[in-house]
C-alpha cells in the first residue's frame, strides 16, 4: 500500500513514494493500471506477474482536517486472475463501477483530508459489503456455516463477490471455489478496511473525532421513486444514526445552493461502510454521498462529459466547506 501525493495518471503508471512512515501507514510502491480508460474494445488484463496494490491512499502534506473520503467502488484494475472465467465484455463490467468518483473527490488532500480509493473492481470484490456476504449458488463447494448467505445484497446477486453486474447479467461462466473468495477478501477487502480503520483511529486520536465521507455514484435507473426532476445527490446517514444531522444538513445546504436537487436516505441510506464505522456516540461520523452519473458521465460509453470539470469544481467546494466546518459541527 502507499500514500500518493499526486493524482494517478489515467493510463498504466507506476510511481514510488519516498515518504517515511507516518501515522501508522506504510509507504511503498503502487501500480495503478486503468486500461479501460484507454480502450473499451475489450478486457486487456494485467499479466499474472504484475501485482496490483488493493488501494491508493492520497494524503495531504499536513493532515489538518479530521476528514477521510472513501471511494470503494471506483476501482478499475482488472488483473488476469480476476478476469479468469468471466463471460462478459469490459463495457458490461465497468457499468458496475462508480466510474470516476475518485477523480471527482481528488482535491481532498489539498484541503487537509485523505482520500482512500479501491483499485480493485467492485464486480470482483465489494468493499462496501460485509467481508463474507456470499451466494452459495455461485460456488462449487459448500460454504462454511459462518458465511452470511441470506442478506438482501446476496439475494440480489450483489454480495461481497457479486454474481451479476448492474444490468443483471451473470458475471461467470462456471462456479467458483470458496478458496477464491477467501483469496479476494484477504487480498483486497481486508487491506482496504484495515487501512480505513487505522485512518479513523489515528484521526480520532489526533483530533478527538473523525468524519468519513463515503463517495458513490448512482445510475439513472437507480434513483428510487420518480420525481418531476431527477435527483442529483442522495445523502445517506442511516436516518440520522450514522452521522450528526448538522453534517448532513451542511452538505445538503451547500449542494442545494448550487442548484442541485438533494434527497436524504432514499433510496440509499448507507451501506456497510456507513453502518459499520458510523458511531456518533463514539465521535466517528459517516455520511454517504451518491452522485447522479448523468451529471458528469455518459453511462452508455463510460466516458466523462464536458460537464465533468464543472461538477468536479463544485465537489471541491463541498470538500473545502466540510473540511473547514467540521470543527464547529462536531468538534
Amino acid at each position: 500500500m502507499t500514500i500518493c501525493r499526486r493524482k494517478a495518471c489515467p493510463v498504466a503508471s507506476r510511481f514510488r513514494s519516498p515518504l517515511p512512515r507516518e501515522g501508522g501507514i506504510q509507504h511503498s510502491d503502487i501500480l495503478v493500471y486503468t486500461v479501460f480508460d484507454v480502450s473499451m474494445d475489450g478486457p486487456t488484463p494485467l499479466s499474472q506477474a504484475e501485482e496490483i496494490s488493493p488501494f491508493r491512499l492520497l494524503a495531504p502534506e499536513r493532515p489538518f482536517s479530521p476528514v477521510v473520503f472513501t471511494s470503494a467502488h471506483s476501482g478499475r484494475a482488472y488483473s488476469a486472475d480476476l478476469m479468469a472465467g468471466v463471460r462478459l465484455c469490459a463495457l458490461s463490467l465497468r457499468r458496475s463501477e462508480d466510474c470516476f468518483v475518485d477523480e471527482l473527490f481528488s482535491a481532498a488532500p489539498a484541503h487537509g483530508a485523505s482520500l482512500l480509493a479501491a483499485n480493485f473492481p467492485r464486480a470482483f470484490c465489494d468493499a462496501n459489503r460485509e467481508a463474507w456476504e456470499l451466494d452459495q449458488t455461485m460456488f462449487a463447494d459448500p460454504l462454511p456455516d459462518w458465511v452470511n448467505t441470506t442478506s438482501s445484497r446476496v439475494s440480489a446477486g450483489l454480495g461481497t463477490i457479486a454474481k451479476v453486474v448492474a444490468s443483471g447479467e451473470a458475471i461467470y461462466s462456471a462456479k467458483l471455489r470458496f478458496v477464491e473468495a477467501e483469496r479476494r477478501i484477504n487480498t483486497y477487502w481486508r487491506p482496504f478496511h484495515d487501512t480505513l480503520a487505522r485512518l479513523i483511529r489515528d484521526i480520532r486520536s489526533r483530533f478527538g473525532y473523525c468524519l468519513v465521507i463515503d463517495c458513490h455514484s448512482m445510475p439513472s435507473n437507480g434513483q428510487g421513486k420518480r420525481t418531476a426532476r431527477p435527483v442529483d445527490f442522495v445523502l445517506g446517514d442511516l436516518h440520522g444514526s450514522a452521522c450528526a444531522s448538522c453534517i448532513t444538513r451542511a452538505a445538503e445546504t451547500l449542494l442545494t445552493s448550487k442548484g442541485y436537487l438533494v434527497r436524504r436516505n432514499e433510496p440509499y441510506a448507507g451501506g456497510f461502510i456507513t453502518k459499520h464505522y458510523g458511531r456518533p456516540d463514539n465521535d466517528v461520523h459517516v455520511l454517504q454521498i451518491e452522485i447522479a452519473r448523468t451529471l458528469y458521465m455518459d453511462e452508455a460509453r463510460i466516458e466523462r462529459l464536458p460537464e465533468f470539470s464543472i461538477v468536479q469544481r463544485q465537489i471541491t467546494d463541498l470538500i473545502a466547506a466540510l473540511t473547514v466546518e467540521v470543527h464547529d459541527l462536531i468538534g
